[in-house]
Parts: structure tokens; sequence; C-alpha cells
């Protein structure tokens, strides 16, 4: 529990050093890259959802998105479903740029092709949850071509994050393809991998 707990710190430090140093004033790094991404996305006329994990995240974005008169809507874990659906139909006929959305709470139910962007803020450890989320934006209906963005601070414990997915992504890939083909490319610690479940 105290590797998890250190593991879920040092992710936070990568969103914000806030999140985890009381009193910081400083900046951070990923807030200044996630602002000036929506300012060039809205100013392109592009709708966008912004997903994180962490509600405290949410706040830090929301405060600043209120300090630059960037007005958005804002779904977590706590919004109730008639909220939902209203925020979203909403979102859809046009009415505001930005929609932050916990990663968790948006993953599933949600039709949001209003939006052409779609911004992680931060990594989930599983790639499929990364998925569902950005998959509100490519549902049926939706006319444009859909950018997903991820944020990850280099050199940092989200890079390794980001490594561990792609591995995953890989093995998925291997064990989904038709035919034996598949059974004499996977190797000793793959099949490790996939029976350590």
């Amino acid at each position: 529990m105290k590797i998890l707990a250190g593991l879920t710190r040092l992710r936070q430090i990568c969103c914000h050093p806030s999140m985890f140093i009381e009193n910081y004033e400083g900046q951070s790094g990923k807030l200044e890259q996630l602002m000036e991404t929506v300012k060039t996305t809205i100013s392109n006329g592009s709708r966008m959802l912004i997903f994180s994990q962490f509600t405290s995240m949410h706040e830090i974005i929301m405060e600043r998105l209120d300090q630059e008169d960037i007005d958005y809507f804002y779904l977590s874990g706590q919004t109730h479903a008639k909220d939902r659906v209203e925020m979203s139909e909403r979102f859809n006929n046009g009415e505001k740029s930005i929609f932050l959305i916990s990663l968790k709470a948006g993953g599933t139910g949600l039709n949001l092709t209003g939006a052409d962007t779609v911004i992680l803020y931060d990594l989930w450890w599983n790639p499929a949850v990364e998925d569902q989320a950005t998959g509100r934006a490519h549902r049926f209906g939706q006319k444009n071509v859909v950018q997903v963005i991820r944020l990850v601070t280099e050199g940092t414990i989200e890079e390794k994050i980001y490594e561990l997915q792609q591995k995953k992504r890989e093995l998925i890939d291997q064990v989904i393809q038709p035919g034996e083909t598949m059974l004499s490319s996977l190797s000793e610690d793959d099949v490790r991998e996939l029976l350590s479940i």
C-alpha cells in the first residue's frame, strides 16, 4: 500500500507540485502547456474534453480557466445522472468549448461528439480506461477527426507509465491477432505476463 501511495504522489507531482507540496507558489510546466494548448485549440475553433483522475487537479485547472475567463462544463463522480445528460446535450449543441471530466466518471455512457480534441492530463495505469474516455468523442455522429493529446512529463514516472501502456497494447494486439501465428510470436515473458492477472 505504501508503494502504491508513493507512486500516486509521484504522479500528482507531475500534474502540479501544489498537489504534494503545501503552500507551493511556483508554476507547473504541465499546467502551462495545458493552458497554451487550450488557448490554441479555442482560437482554431475546436472544442475539447480534458480528462484527469484527480479532483484536486480539476480544481487547479478550473481556477486557472476562471482567471483566464474561459467558460467550461465540469463532470465528476458526484455529478447526478440527470445533470450529466443535460451538460452533454448543451456541450454537443455548441455551448462552451471545454468539458472537464473525471477520467473514471466520464469513462462510460457519455456521448460527447461536440468535441474534436481530447486531452488526457494525466495517465491511467490501464490504457483501456483511457480508450474508454477518448471514446466519448469517437461516437456515432462524430463528423470531425478527433485529436487525442496525452500530456506526459519528461523524465518522470509518467514516461514509465506510458511505456508500460504501450507494452500492454502490443501484447493485447498480439493476442487478438487471428490465426496461429500469434502463438509463435509470444515469448515466455509475454505468457507469464498474461497469466499473472
